[in-house]
């Protein structure tokens, strides 16, 4: 039984990693902007990776009840406590204030408005940009890290050596797309503070995931939705260098506190994993 467990949990690693660097790597090879055709196309096939491999092992080896409950799982929103959308909806923005806060008061720059801005003459607009923030990285990664994966790390280990598992692999996932120019990460510099902030904070909101999909019977689309938040206050604000420090240091208090106070073994204080 574990040598099929670990053979099943490779395998989808294998083909996530596999189906969306087999589109990144020629992606890098054009050496274009990211906006260009066919490097847009490219990286967003890329993005989907996660996605793909979960829906293949899904139909491959589960019956019609699991595939109906891996679908659920993305649409029902009555699987998610009332308490629990706000959580999700305002630990993002929460730790975002925090932090330039911390920066001002000790002199900093604090957060840059500038693309938050934007939206106050035309307040429609802000539609689109969520909607493309959701299709591009929350919605076909979370299908698949947590919609998928998650659950087979939780068979063998606690929730959170899933969460450090899982938290790793999303992190090197995103690796190919320093080399692409124009791609967010590529803006951040290889090497950089910042990207060593931003290979950081994977594993901090990993764990917090893990909590909130456990404490809401195994929503997906409670990671998808807070996923969203996290892109989309990054993309509102920019924190300068010393309030993103800040805030990568609130993602590792908030992820100690939530193990701490729910426990390593489901961070939920039950011994179901909330399914």
């Amino acid at each position: 039984m574990r040598a099929k467990f670990y053979s099943r949990d490779s395998i989808f690693f294998v083909l996530a990693f596999g189906f969306s660097w087999i589109f990144l790597i020629p992606a890098i090879l054009l050496d274009r902007d990211a906006s260009a055709l066919p490097v847009a196309l490219l990286r967003y096939l890329g993005g989907i990776g996660p996605l793909v491999a979960a829906i293949v092992l899904t139909y491959l080896t589960q019956g019609r009840e699991g595939r109906r409950d891996y679908w659920r799982r993305v649409v029902q929103v009555r699987r998610i406590g009332a308490g629990w959308y706000a959580v999700i909806l305002l630990i993002v923005p929460l730790l975002t204030a925090l932090a330039a806060l911390l920066d001002l008061l000790l002199g900093g720059g604090g957060a840059q408005p500038e693309a938050a801005a934007r939206f106050l003459d035309q307040p429609l607009a802000i539609l689109p940009f969520a909607l493309l923030t959701l299709i591009f990285g929350p919605l076909p990664e979370e299908l698949g890290w947590r919609g998928y994966a998650l659950d087979r790390l939780q068979v063998k280990w606690s929730a959170l050596a899933s969460s450090l598992i899982l938290g790793t692999a999303w992190t090197l996932w995103h690796l190919p797309l320093f080399f692409i120019e124009g791609t967010y990460q590529s803006n951040l510099g290889l090497g950089t503070l910042s990207f060593w902030l931003f290979m950081a904070d994977k594993i901090p909101q990993s764990i917090l995931m893990t909590w909130i999909y456990n404490h809401n019977r195994r929503s997906t689309l409670s990671a998808v939705l807070f996923h969203f938040m996290v892109n989309f206050i990054g993309e509102l604000y920019e924190l300068s260098g010393r309030a993103e420090l800040y805030y990568i240091l609130l993602w590792i208090v908030a992820a100690v506190a939530v193990t701490v106070i729910w426990g390593p073994r489901t961070l939920t204080h039950r011994r179901d994993k909330g399914k």
